[in-house]
């Protein structure tokens, strides 16, 4: 393995965290014996062809530093090959780190972790899921929490993630269950009526959000949960134990196990890791071994 480590940066991550990141973990790479250069990017697609041509020219590992969003984005780097993936997670949500048990907001352990991962060849390969030509971590939403998204998207004030809480607020305001259309593997497709349908590779999405409490990245399998047809009573009494995974011992929630799941529904977005993918139908397949994860 080459010596050189490329950090792939998102500055603005965590309200300016990112570029703070850098350094320390930076500093820890190099402490370790590694060189590193960095990439930025002008925008998303600019930084995606460089952090491309980084893996193509042979890196020994390309680390992301920022949120869910920047880990997205570097799954589309080294999906598929053998270039080792390294986490800094220094931004709003964090939820891939967390599934892999990563640190967290600690950007020097987290460049130890990854340098004594790279050294020892202590590197692990886990599941992503594929839908819409991208490559996902966490989690694939549809439905109420695609919506919120849409709605938080658009808002212009306020910043940061209270403009998702007015969002999810205005959102309840006007809901109601969506009709869905479901195929699970090769299966029979079901028609339900639903609150919304997660696809989890991880088992979190939106910073803690444990929709898919019993994911596991090594199992080549989805956990799908089915939230059903509540009433904004419900909704509201049941969202709030998604924080400790327990929203899926109510009578309204169904969870299921699958490679491959099609999802329709008219008007919902289907989000992966939080950025949007496109309208449904959608077909996400769980994809095994398919990243080369360093330091878990």
């Amino acid at each position: 393995m080459t010596s050189e480590i490329t950090l792939f940066v998102n500055p603005t991550a965590g309200r300016g965290r990112g570029a703070h990141a850098a350094q320390p973990a930076a500093s820890a790479l190099r402490a370790a014996g590694f060189s590193v250069r960095t990439v930025l990017g002008e925008n998303a697609e600019d930084a995606l062809t460089r952090a491309r041509a980084a893996v193509a020219d042979g890196t020994g590992a390309l680390v992301a530093v920022g949120g869910d969003g920047m880990a997205h984005l570097a799954l589309q780097a080294v999906a598929g090959t053998r270039t080792p993936l390294g986490l800094v997670a220094v931004g709003t949500g964090n939820d891939f780190a967390r599934a892999l048990g990563l640190p967290v907001r600690d950007p020097a352990a987290a460049g130890r972790r990854i340098a004594e991962a790279l050294k020892g060849g202590d590197l692990r390969d886990i599941d992503l899921g594929q839908a819409a030509g991208r490559w996902f971590g966490t989690v694939l939403a549809s439905g109420f929490d695609s919506r919120v998204n849409d709605r938080g998207n658009r808002m212009r004030w306020p910043t940061g993630r209270f403009k998702y809480d007015l969002a999810m607020i205005a959102e309840l305001a006007a809901f109601k269950p969506f009709p869905y259309r479901i195929r699970l593997d090769d299966g029979e497709v079901r028609e339900i009526e639903a609150t919304l349908v997660a696809v989890g590779n991880g088992s979190s999405y939106g910073g803690g959000m444990r929709i898919c409490p019993g994911a596991d990245l090594t199992d080549a399998l989805f956990d799908i949960t089915v939230v059903g047809d509540c009433g904004r009573a419900t909704l509201l009494k049941v969202f709030p134990r998604v924080y400790r995974g327990t929203h899926v011992d109510h009578a309204k929630v169904t969870v299921h196990r699958a490679a491959k799941v099609e999802i329709s529904a008219v008007g919902i977005t289907g989000y992966a890791d939080g950025e949007p993918l496109g309208p449904l139908p959608l077909t996400a397949r769980c994809v095994p071994g398919a990243v080369r994860v360093a330091g878990l």
